[in-house]
């Protein structure tokens, strides 16, 4: 049977679908509904459920990706940061109290610790999109450092069909694409949450 994992703010799933082909059973939960979401979905407030015990013991592994308004650069180019909600600190303190294996999303400069920063140049893929990851093992990267491209795409409102393809979401929108983690990214980070349950078994 394989494991299960809670896919959290899981908008159309470019995180989900790293981590079924990492080896995981994904049931992703938005507050909004995902039409386009790949895999089980659960349409509710994501804080809620983390807060949930109940609920969470159905589950051997959580992954969240807290909105990034609050942090975003792009953010300033259209508007205010502090019109967002600032999710990260609540969602932070909720995975600390789990004992399960977690990671946490979110974009160059949030207030989470960068165990794993990923750019999309270290999968052969040709776009710029840095994350910032945090995991309850307070892992790290060996992977090479980042090589941008001048042929790798940069995120642009005009692009962004090329660029949800470019990242391996050929099944979203271009909004889920605009918002999405690639695949490949947790496809490596699944099989490293794979080995932390392996030795919680052991």
């Amino acid at each position: 049977m394989k494991p299960r994992l809670l896919d959290l703010f899981c908008c159309e799933g470019g995180a989900g679908m790293g981590y079924s082909r990492a080896g995981f059973d994904v049931v992703g939960v938005d507050i909004d509904p995902q039409p386009r979401y790949p895999f089980e979905f659960i349409q509710a407030d994501a804080v809620e459920l983390l807060a949930d015990a109940d609920f969470l013991d159905g589950f051997d592994a959580i992954h969240a990706s807290p909105p990034c308004q609050a942090y975003a650069n792009v953010t300033l180019w259209r508007g205010d940061q502090s019109d967002h909600p600032d999710l990260v600190p609540p969602v932070l303190a909720l995975l600390e109290a789990q004992d399960r294996p977690w990671i946490v999303e979110n974009v160059e400069g949030a207030p989470i610790r960068p165990d794993y920063i990923l750019c999309g140049s270290q999968f052969g893929l040709r776009i710029r999109r840095h994350r910032w990851f945090q995991t309850s093992w307070q892992g790290y990267s060996l992977l090479p450092a980042c090589q941008h491209r001048t042929t790798d795409l940069p995120f642009m409102h005009k692009g962004e069909r090329a660029f949800a393809d470019a990242l391996g979401g050929t099944w979203m929108t271009n909004r889920g694409g605009r918002q999405a983690i690639p695949p490949a990214y947790t496809e490596f980070l699944g099989g490293l949450l794979i080995e932390q349950l392996a030795r919680a078994a052991a």
